[in-house]
């Protein structure tokens, strides 16, 4: 699983990347940036949160 969502991080990352101009620091498609944006982070939170438990699986009930 860290390994999926950490290759759809770079693969955002890239894509949210080429969407910035840098001379005005705005975006091409701010739509798309911003859809861009909710997906790198998310992919972001889960690598994080499975490297903190080394891909343990917790079922707590």
């Amino acid at each position: 699983m860290k390994f999926i969502f950490g290759i759809m991080a770079i693969i955002i990352g890239v894509a949210l990347y080429k969407q910035i101009n840098f001379e005005t620091f705005t975006f091409k498609h701010t739509g798309m940036a911003i859809v861009y944006i909710i997906g790198f982070a998310i992919s972001i939170f889960v690598v994080i949160r499975n490297w903190n438990n080394k891909g343990a699986v917790n079922i707590d009930k």
